[in-house]
């Protein structure tokens, strides 16, 4: 498996994925050899619950990013390489663009099937192609999809975008979701002292954001529904966690809101802080305006606090409106105010929609039952 970030590199939810996906692997009687990049104080090799773990040394760094990914690809592929001439593997997996280089690479060198899993797609990301990188990008996701026997995607909404965007015949694409540790979400909190870590008051309700702080996470939409939102709650406190090259900009937007002492970024937090945080939650809302699947959404179903997400991508897919969450519309701060206020305004509504989200979470999204899904895919390209 090759993953461009893993833990402690965590800059979205590929990482999580690949944790989760492959510690299940390996509690199902499986090998899993996982290559990633270096991080400074992460060893370059050791095996974390039970997947042994290679971490690449990049030996030339670049400004650029899209440059400095080709040059981590090359290094991968000769960590990849060195593995593989020791270790006998039966599939090669790529998880992204970014490391569909190396991939394929492995799988001439070694003889193998590769599978990709598409986690989204750069004119999804981008609503559109609107740069040489974006163009770059797109290319390299069609080489990825193309050299691949099957293709992975999260939700139907990514199966219709990969088969229409790439011009996949359709029985190449298989639809397996994302899954969460639920046992993560069962820890006792103290509420007051959490609260009071995120500068928000016991008495006060906490309003959660959760996600790297770019246009398609739809951060600024919740923002210039803050007005709004405190007008209704004058106890409410908005809490946005998560770093990205759109801070700056959305720290000026709260403070021009009129709000913005009500408006906390508390940037990256670790996965410890972040289930606590979770769990004091009042209500969390996911205004992304692309999201093809929303792992955070069922974090917060898996965390008992009421989700107030855009009915968009995945989204959609994951939480049912008026039983397991609610839908608002993409882009539309009016309408963000309306969810929040449907969730904060009826606390027995409140718990009836986490106690049905917990339910689906439970049976629907186990890492045991996607990792069985992953690997009979896995059987049938080696069968081929």
């Amino acid at each position: 498996m090759l993953t461009w970030e893993f833990p402690p590199r965590i800059v979205g939810g590929i990482s999580r994925h690949c944790v989760g996906l492959a510690e299940a692997l390996v509690r199902g009687g499986h090998e899993v050899c996982l290559v990633t990049l270096e991080f400074p104080g992460a060893p370059e090799q050791e095996v974390v619950n039970g997947v042994e773990v290679h971490r690449t040394a990049i030996r030339l760094g670049h400004p650029d990013f899209l440059s400095w990914v080709f040059l981590f690809n090359h290094f991968m592929e000769k960590k990849v390489a060195e593995i593989g001439g020791r270790t006998g593997f039966d599939v090669i997996h790529i998880h992204d663009w970014l490391t569909a280089p190396a991939g394929i690479s492995a799988k001439y060198f070694t003889g193998r099937p590769l599978v990709a899993t598409m986690h989204s797609t750069e004119v999804g990301r981008s609503l559109g192609l609107h740069s040489p990188n974006s163009f770059t990008v797109d290319g390299l996701e069609w080489w990825a999809t193309y050299e691949s026997k099957r293709v992975i995607v999260t939700s139907g909404s990514m199966k219709d975008e990969v088969f229409n965007h790439f011009r996949l015949p359709p029985e190449k694409v298989a639809v397996i979701p994302n899954a969460i540790d639920t046992e993560k979400y069962r820890v006792e909190v103290d509420r007051d002292r959490v609260k009071r870590l995120y500068g928000v008051d016991p008495h006060e309700r906490l309003v959660l954001f959760v996600g790297r702080l770019i246009p398609q996470k739809g951060v600024e939409h919740l923002i210039r529904a803050a007005p709004n939102i405190v007008q209704r709650h004058k106890e409410a406190k908005i809490v946005i966690v998560g770093d990205g090259w759109q801070r700056s900009h959305l720290e000026g937007l709260s403070r021009s809101s009129g709000c913005g002492w009500r408006i906390r970024f508390t940037g990256f937090l670790p996965d410890s802080e972040l289930v606590q945080l979770m769990e004091v939650a009042d209500v969390l809302v996911v205004p992304s305006v692309y999201e093809p699947f929303g792992i955070v959404a069922l974090e917060g179903m898996a965390a008992g606090v009421p989700v107030v997400t855009s009915q968009v991508g995945g989204l959609a897919e994951i939480v049912k409106h008026d039983r397991t969450g609610v839908y608002v519309y993409p882009g539309n701060p009016d309408s963000i105010t309306w969810g929040v206020d449907r969730v904060l305004s009826d606390p027995g509504y409140s718990r009836w929609l986490t106690h049905n989200a917990r339910d689906e979470v439970q049976k629907a999204y186990s890492w045991e039952a996607v990792a069985k899904r992953t690997v009979e895919l896995y059987q049938e390209v080696v069968r081929r």
